[in-house]
């Protein structure tokens, strides 16, 4: 057995392993424990019992926890961490800071709910997302900085959502090196620059979210998505997008902009009614000079907000939101929760659905069980706030809009990371386990690398000369 002090670095997969969410990795030297990601499982990999139990190391002595970006996958325990005593420094980019406050903050009344509906405590509250805040310390791309004892980060930008960063691990004393992805991005991306490679680690622990599925073209989305939305304009009734409040609504902001802007599109009213997605958009205002890709910034030098228009209402209270029904225009109503699962969106589902004129554009992926799914699939009924709701509207669904690497990008990155000729393994994570053990064996017949597929807390020993189980 090899021991950790005749190595440099320990990889253990406490979440995310054979999961697409529930981001969790521990990475240890002799002398300090840092964390990558603490998030939250969700969907068809939700687990009770993982998600309220005590964590499975002990929280107060980890020292440091760095974040790769703002999904509540990968940031929704935080709090958790904090509650068992973490006290540690909590690192990320400015952008992540302002949105992962807004996620956490928005969890708290949702976490409550669930609580009570399975006869536990809260998975957090109020007073331990207060609790973390004052932790966190902001670092941006590519600054070198000593987070901990012999552990140095720096962080590479990978275009998934703002301020998402893969973040390699040095330690300092004799520069072995791993590398976690997080989220890679759905590259080009119209406001985002693309993903960067990583040559400088031992090791690289890399997504697959969609390791064994490609997307369409991303030339023909936007032009489908016009194409939809004129079909559904000429049917004459509501249309209604379910968005996800990160990333996907501003996508979809911009793209309205464009399209109005062009005069490709009647001037219809447009209802942004989700209070996170409203206030993500503020974030996105705010940090798009510094994050967005060149042409994107200059595209903001000239026009001020690229998610604004003249007749987009955004409704953050109950009462603007239940004003909506008074507006018996034709309109689009932008609103979360994505999979339809919760949130604005189910009101509006509920009330415009059983109109066979309504138009539902479903533009982010729906997990199986979802309310979402169950329409993509053409379920004639739902069950929506406590209902069953028929669903006589036009249903259309529009691929390519994720923002994840497709089989072939995740392969491209690889390839491009492994050019440096210094990474010795690379562990494909974070993806339901046929689409890991799929991009491992790709990334093994094509481009000649040792893939791994690890298990959940299976611990890895990182040096430089070689990786091996501990």
């Amino acid at each position: 057995m090899v021991q950790l002090g005749d190595m440099a670095l320990k990889l253990t997969p406490y979440g995310g392993a054979g999961t697409v969410t529930g981001s969790n990795f521990m990475i240890e030297t002799d002398s300090a424990r840092v964390l990558v990601d603490c998030g939250m499982e969700q969907g068809a990999d939700f687990c009770e019992k993982c998600m309220y139990e005590k964590f499975p190391y002990d929280a107060s002595k980890v020292d440091a926890l760095v974040l790769t970006h703002a999904h509540l996958d990968h940031v929704g325990r935080i709090p958790k961490l904090v509650r068992e005593g973490f006290r540690g420094k909590l690192y990320m980019t400015a952008a992540t800071k302002d949105l992962a406050q807004l996620i956490l903050q928005d969890s708290v009344g949702i976490l409550f709910e669930d609580a009570q509906r399975l006869g536990v405590d809260p998975l957090f509250t109020q007073e331990d997302v207060d609790a973390t805040f004052p932790l966190i310390e902001t670092l941006e791309y590519h600054i070198e900085k000593e987070i901990a004892p012999s552990i140095s980060a720096y962080l590479r930008n990978t275009g998934h959502i703002l301020g998402s960063a893969s973040v390699r691990l040095k330690d300092t004393r004799d520069g072995a090196a791993v590398a976690l992805t997080g989220d890679l991005g759905n590259s080009p991306s119209p406001l985002l620059p693309d993903w960067e490679p990583i040559p400088d680690a031992d090791a690289i622990l890399m997504e697959s979210v969609y390791g064994d599925r490609l997307h369409p073209p991303q030339e023909n989305r936007v032009a489908k998505l016009l194409a939809t939305l004129k079909d559904a304009i000429a049917r004459g009734g509501n249309i209604l997008m379910p968005a996800f409040s990160i990333e996907r609504t501003q996508l979809m902001l911009y793209e309205l902009s464009n399209f109005f802007e062009k005069g490709e599109l009647p001037q219809l009213p447009v209802y942004l009614d989700s209070p996170l997605a409203i206030n993500v958009t503020r974030v996105y205002d705010k940090w798009g000079p510094t994050y967005f890709k060149p042409a994107a910034e200059d595209e903001m030098k000239r026009e001020g907000s690229l998610f604004d228009f003249p007749f987009l209402t955004k409704t953050l209270s109950r009462e603007e939101s239940r004003d909506i029904e008074n507006d018996h225009r034709q309109k689009i109503i932008i609103a979360g929760a994505g999979m339809s699962h919760g949130g604005r969106i189910g009101i509006w589902e509920e009330k415009y659905l059983p109109d066979p004129k309504t138009s539902l554009i479903i533009v982010g992926y729906q997990a199986p069980g979802s309310p979402g799914r169950r329409m993509a699939e053409g379920a004639n009924t739902v069950r929506l706030r406590g209902k069953d709701v028929s669903v006589r509207a036009k249903v259309t669904i529009l691929e390519g809009w994720s923002g994840h690497a497709d089989r072939d990008e995740l392969l491209k990155f690889a390839e491009e990371s492994l050019k440096s000729g210094r990474t010795k393994t690379i562990f494909v994570a974070l993806g339901e386990p046929s689409a890991e053990r799929f991009l491992a064996q790709r990334i093994h017949d094509y481009l000649g690398a040792r893939a791994v597929v690890p298990d959940l807390e299976q611990s890895w020993l990182i040096s430089k000369d070689a990786v091996q189980k501990a």
